[in-house]
């Protein structure tokens, strides 16, 4: 058999590691659905036999001590060993027969010394090793092992009670053995998985798991490598504890009734932070963990300020870790907005700025900003990114700094220059499907600044209202968001507080289902604060 080497991607599924790769050179994707598979470079060694073209039946039926295999289960099985000149078996015979016929068409024979395999005749056509003793539908329970010998220990251990099978050639045509042989598999009430407790072993049981009915599927899990290590070792008992115990497989993704209180606990202890602004929370009963709340609205519509505004509120209203990640301004930008909020004062205004001395602006730093370090991080980048480069910083935030909260700002600049897309709406399809996997990932809430398209008819500028239509890309935005909230304001209004006045709307709420406008915000320039009103 060849030796596993490494995972990598598969060119069939896109799956970038659920391909193991082997000594031989093939390669199996374990993708449930996918099965795709590279042939070995070399046949022989692919096979790690050659295969004759004459049938020749030599040896005789025998016990075979040294793997504990008793003359009533060798004879059961139609297993043939013969002697060499020390009088030791050198040689095992396993005979296998034609799945429609039930014609005898070959051995595979195993050099007890090399540990290598030959056939004698051919195994093409054949069932599984054993699928000629017990009969279709013949047996309650049928066991399937990775090798001969396991399925003829497996038989020993139970004394031939239970029927056992075992694959053609390992675990490497685990996928092909079994569908070619399903009928026969189907037609037992109960299968069990008893694979080798190795990798190529564990990723041939997820790679046929789906294959099999699900109410008839279980899967043992064993202490040793295989049944014949147990065996050998005299641990029936175990061994048998371990079968009945095999675990009933239900497909990924499906609860029964009974687990989903489970589920109810945990949704019940996920608290709900409330806003800064009143009429907010009554539409959305605040913001959660493994929500993903995108902010949205036309160009220059103060999308960034009400951002500030939830980035200081986060750093004093609760405990927890908080990366920002502001990709349109510099890390001293980002670190004087959040100074500006805290003092009421528009620092990024030299007028304002130039009012306060340098060992000033030093100590109203490290109060706002300085003293958080280890639970405030930002990251230094500016422009657009690869979507892997930032998905990559955001989970280093969420599982390496504990972040809890996370603000992307904004996503429109994430794919303004992604190379491999034809268009941004496919672009932000992607990293919305990346980011939404690593909120349900990581836990995270994750706040994300988004642009809108051009409307029809009245512009955003001009206070034109906000749907979930205008977002930018298809409808990955719309459709992956827990939270959707547009703002609204007209920038041209003669009256100086309309001009400064944004109306937040609720124009998604997973949560609590309730939209609408959800209150005003009134910006004073001299502050520089957002105000509800």
């Amino acid at each position: 058999m060849s030796d596993f080497l490494h995972h990598e991607p598969c060119p069939k599924c896109g799956s970038k590691d659920n391909l193991s790769r082997y000594s031989d050179g093939h390669g199996w994707c374990f993708t449930t659905g996918c099965g795709y598979f590279e042939p070995a470079t070399d046949k022989q060694t692919q096979h790690n036999y050659e295969e004759e073209t004459q049938l020749e039946t030599k040896g005789f039926i025998s016990d075979i001590p040294e793997r504990k295999i008793s003359k009533k289960i060798a004879s059961k099985f139609g297993v043939r060993v013969t002697k060499g000149t020390d009088g030791k078996i050198d040689k095992h015979y396993y005979p296998y027969y034609d799945s429609k016929t039930g014609d005898l068409v070959g051995y595979k024979v195993r050099n007890v010394a090399t540990k290598d395999f030959t056939i004698s005749g051919t195994n093409r056509g054949a069932g599984l090793f054993g699928q000629n003793v017990y009969k279709e539908g013949g047996n309650r329970y049928l066991t399937i092992t990775e090798g001969e010998l396991d399925a003829l220990s497996v038989a020993e251990m139970f004394d031939g009670k239970w029927a056992s099978v075992s694959l053609k050639n390992g675990a490497q045509s685990a996928v092909k053995d079994i569908k070619d042989n399903l009928e026969y598999v189907e037609s037992f009430e109960y299968v069990v998985l008893c694979f080798d407790q190795d990798e190529p072993g564990l990723a041939a049981i997820k790679a046929v798991r789906d294959i099999i009915s699900p109410n008839k599927l279980r899967i043992c899990t064993l202490p040793m490598k295989d049944a014949s290590d147990m065996l050998m070792a005299g641990s029936v008992k175990d061994f048998t504890e371990c079968w009945y115990n095999a675990k009933p497989y239900t497909p990924e993704g499906i609860i029964s009734a009974a687990d989903t209180w489970e589920y109810l606990k945990e949704e019940e202890d996920i608290e709900s932070i409330p806003y800064p602004w009143m009429a907010l929370n009554e539409v959305t009963y605040g913001f959660r963990p493994k929500e993903l709340v995108t902010l949205t609205s036309g160009t220059g519509m103060g999308k960034t300020s009400v951002v500030k505004e939830l980035e200081h509120y986060l750093i004093n209203n609760t405990e927890d870790n908080i990366g920002i990640l502001h990709l349109e301004e510099s890390i001293s930008k980002s670190a004087e907005g959040i100074m500006s909020v805290e003092y009421n004062i528009p620092l990024h205004i030299p007028t304002y700025k130039s009012k306060f001395s340098k060992q000033e602006r030093y100590n109203m730093w490290y109060k706002a900003v300085g003293q958080y370090d280890g639970r405030l991080f930002f990251f230094d980048h500016f422009g657009s990114i690869a979507e892997d480069s930032l998905i990559n910083r955001i989970r280093a935030m969420a599982k390496g700094m504990d972040c809890q909260w996370i603000i992307l700002d904004h996503l429109s600049i994430v794919v303004s220059d992604q190379e491999g897309f034809l268009d941004e709406r496919k672009a932000i399809d992607s990293i919305m499907t990346k980011l939404r996997k690593l909120v349900q990932e990581t836990g995270i809430g994750l706040f994300v600044v988004s642009h809108l398209k051009r409307p029809v008819g009245k512009s955003h500028e001009e206070g034109g209202q906000v749907s979930l239509s205008e977002l930018r890309g298809s409808s990955a935005i719309a459709q992956l968001s827990d939270m959707v909230i547009g703002l609204e304001r007209n920038q041209q209004a003669d009256d100086e507080q309309e001009r400064n006045t944004t109306t937040l709307r609720v124009i998604k709420n997973r949560f609590a289902g309730l939209t609408g406008k959800a209150g005003s915000l009134l910006y004073n320039k001299d502050t520089g604060r957002l105000k509800e009103i």
